[in-house]
């Protein structure tokens, strides 16, 4: 299990979130989200964490927490000149072998969702889980060389599904889809993902904000 991160640090992490929550309540709603993220991931039976990084835990929102919940995981830092560049680079260093790639901005995953993943991914060389904003929150694959064509895809955009799913189809790959689930970008988002899982941390500091807003 792949998790591709940035240290979540003030005034650098969730910058459309602190418009409207200030630097220092958007950095721990996104540690939040990745300690959500960490969790979810080390409940899939026979997992192996990979956590590719930007930036260092140990000065960011939560640093602590979060450097004890990611004990035993594979850390890299994160190679390349455009967050494209990375996720390609990410799949490399993560090797060969069944491999789910996932961000931190979707805090209400689950062990089923990501198991759906695996499962969805059967028959092809990638599995992308579409985000209802244009983008996608999830790639599964066996070959890192599937992630290639990721390099070339502009990322952010309310295309970069399509432009993703085209890129692995031009380089001859299969692909499948599994289920959507939004990634939190806005105010709006962080409201209803923290309504669709209440019981996560990023839940409880969303409610937190709320009540000294």
């Amino acid at each position: 299990m792949l998790v591709m991160a940035k240290a979540p640090v003030p005034g650098r992490a969730k910058t459309r979130l602190a418009a409207v929550t200030g630097d220092e309540v958007a950095a721990d709603l996104a540690a939040a989200a990745l300690l959500d993220t960490i969790e979810a991931v080390g409940a899939v039976p026979g997992a192996r964490g990979h956590l590719a990084l930007a930036g260092d835990l140990s000065t960011a929102c939560r640093g602590t927490e979060l450097v004890i919940a990611v004990e035993g995981w594979r850390v890299t830092a994160q190679r390349g000149a455009t967050f494209a560049e990375r996720l390609a680079a990410a799949h490399l260093d993560a090797g060969h072998g069944l491999v789910v790639q996932v961000g931190m901005d979707t805090p209400q995953l689950t062990p089923d969702l990501l198991a759906r993943t695996l499962d969805d991914l059967a028959g092809h060389d990638a599995c992308l889980g579409p985000a209802p904003d244009g983008g996608w929150w999830a790639l599964a694959r066996h070959d890192p060389a599937v992630a290639a064509p990721l390099a070339g895809v502009t990322m952010s955009t309310t295309a970069t599904y399509d432009d993703t799913r085209a890129a692995l189809l031009g380089a001859g790959h299969r692909v499948s889809s599994t289920t959507p689930l939004a990634d939190v970008d806005t105010i709006e988002d962080a409201a209803e993902v923290a309504r669709l899982a209440p019981g996560t941390r990023f839940a409880a500091a969303f409610r937190a904000w709320e009540g000294l807003s």
